[in-house]
């Protein structure tokens, strides 16, 4: 008899199960967990940057750049804070109150009477501000008499006075303004400190810090600075 030979099974290895990739006896994959593979390192992809995004972050970077840009120049110009001490302004401004001061204006143009400006009597640095109204202007004589105001031999008409000048401190006489100093007085005359005072004399032109224009406390005088 012809002995017949046995054939070893061999399982069809082009139907495996996981295409692409090699088992090893190693691997083993238990149920509800991710594949173990003790013989097998799986490559990991490179991360590759994508240009095509850099137009997109540099345009966000830019906007940025411009809006804290303009907040700063906003602030530093318009929003500076100062607040208010003692009731020389009153009614128009209250003790305590906190004003915005523009800074720049006074950059573009001179100021003009019947504003309100901010600066620290003879520059000194150490003194808090004083908030006052300009009445006499670089050039004019300044005089008081029966408790008004005359600038160059005429009276000047105000609309914002609250009191009368009982009180004429340095203005004793004809004063005269030089090419940059500034008459200030306060509106409630009987208690303001201003350049009738010696320890604040008329204002020159660099001691002005600028004009205070809005009211930011809470009450009747929030607004904008008549």
């Amino acid at each position: 008899m012809k002995r017949t030979e046995r054939r070893r099974y061999q399982p069809n290895r082009r139907g495996r199960k996981y295409p692409g990739r090699r088992k090893s006896w190693f691997t083993k994959i238990l149920p509800g967990r991710r594949e173990e593979n003790l013989g097998y390192v799986k490559r990991r992809k490179k991360l590759r940057p994508k240009w095509e995004y850099l137009p997109v972050i540099g345009k966000w970077v830019f906007e940025i750049v411009i809006v804290c840009l303009f907040a700063f120049v906003a602030v530093w110009y318009f929003g500076q804070r100062v607040s208010t001490v003692g009731d020389s302004m009153s009614p128009v401004l209250r003790n305590g109150d906190v004003v915005l001061v523009n800074r720049i204006l006074y950059n573009a143009t001179t100021p003009k009477r019947g504003d309100i400006i901010v600066f620290k009597p003879k520059g000194n640095e150490n003194d808090h501000y004083y908030i006052k109204r300009i009445v006499g202007l670089p050039g004019e004589t300044i005089e008081i008499i029966e408790n008004r105001v005359y600038i160059n031999g005429e009276r000047l008409e105000e609309e914002y006075e609250t009191t009368n000048i009982d009180d004429v401190g340095v203005v004793d006489g004809k004063m005269k303004l030089d090419g940059d100093e500034y008459f200030v007085l306060g509106d409630n005359r009987e208690q303001s400190e201003d350049s009738r005072n010696p320890d604040v004399g008329n204002v020159k032109r660099d001691y002005i810090y600028g004009k205070a224009w809005f009211v930011i406390s809470p009450g009747e005088e929030f607004g904008l600075i008549k």
